[in-house]
């Protein structure tokens, strides 16, 4: 079992984040990242001044890469490329082939699914789950928005919030969140889920929300995404979608684990409180049953 804990200051997962980066990045950039990944054993023995000559680049923009992947700089990059190769991937993410058979299609899947989770573990950042813990504890309301594949995990993270008493209400239609979102005051702490955090729908709520005094807290993938300019706190997912399975159940598995540890440390934070109300509230629930 991994003992990487990804400790608040600790940056773990480096490599996969330049992956999820990649494709959006520009040329310089992008030259930098490809050095880096290809040249990783060798990364963590080199200077900043060495990376930017290797790659064609200077130094500003080697340290610019740096702080996108969520390093403080260069330093910590390399500890955390380090790390990557001492604890490496155990899974690889493949696409579907049409020849594939049954077996090999569920091995693939499973696989995705196994290294989705992985890699999520390490691309969140504790530091930033504190804070969401602290501002969910702190409102007097929750409101959680989820659109498309992400309705169902909206859903469910209502659910959980309620079943620890923490008073919450999901919101799955774009047109009733923008009316939640722009009628919120500051006490109020506004949760959106989605994977890719750019499309039109999912991006018109959180900003109302932020507008009208609104914490807001967005569990999104890793990577440039608008919704990020919209936050005030960001819950990493860390999960690849390929060319047969995009809205796939691997960036549901993903965010349904963020959502998992959110509600975990919200029932650790005020044990007693939650331990009193999931008992209640499974006396109620299970009255429902046959």
């Amino acid at each position: 079992m991994s003992t990487d804990r990804s400790e608040p200051g600790q940056l773990s997962g480096i490599l996969d984040r330049i992956a999820a980066l990649r494709t959006n990045l520009p040329p310089t950039a992008g030259r930098i990242a490809d050095f880096i990944t290809a040249n990783a054993s060798d990364v963590v023995h080199m200077s900043v001044t060495e990376v930017a000559e290797r790659s064609g680049s200077s130094e500003g923009s080697v340290i610019s890469l740096c702080q996108q992947l969520g390093a403080r700089g260069f330093q910590q990059v390399k500890i955390a490329i380090a790390r990557d190769l001492v604890q490496p991937v155990q899974f690889i993410h493949e696409d579907l082939e049409p020849d594939d058979d049954l077996a090999t299609a569920v091995e693939k899947i499973f696989r995705s699914d196994l290294q989705a989770l992985h890699d999520t573990q390490k691309a969140l950042d504790l530091g930033q789950l504190s804070r969401a813990v602290a501002a969910i504890r702190k409102a007097s309301r929750v409101e959680v928005f989820g659109i498309g594949s992400a309705a169902t995990i909206a859903e469910d993270a209502n659910y959980r919030l309620l079943r620890i008493g923490i008073n919450s209400r999901a919101t799955v239609d774009s047109h009733v969140q923008a009316i939640t979102a722009a009628l919120c005051t500051p006490d109020v702490a506004v949760l959106t889920i989605s994977h890719s955090g750019s499309t039109i729908e999912t991006l018109t709520a959180p900003p109302l929300a932020k507008e009208a005094g609104a914490t807001t807290i967005a569990v999104t993938n890793f990577g440039k995404s608008p919704i990020l300019s919209h936050a005030d706190i960001v819950l990493n997912t860390l999960a690849r979608e390929t060319q047969f399975r995009t809205e796939a159940m691997t960036s549901r598995i993903a965010q349904l684990a963020i959502i998992d540890a959110l509600i975990a440390a919200l029932a650790l934070a005020d044990y007693d409180r939650a331990v009193a109300t999931i008992e209640r509230t499974f006396d109620v629930l299970s009255t429902k049953r046959v």
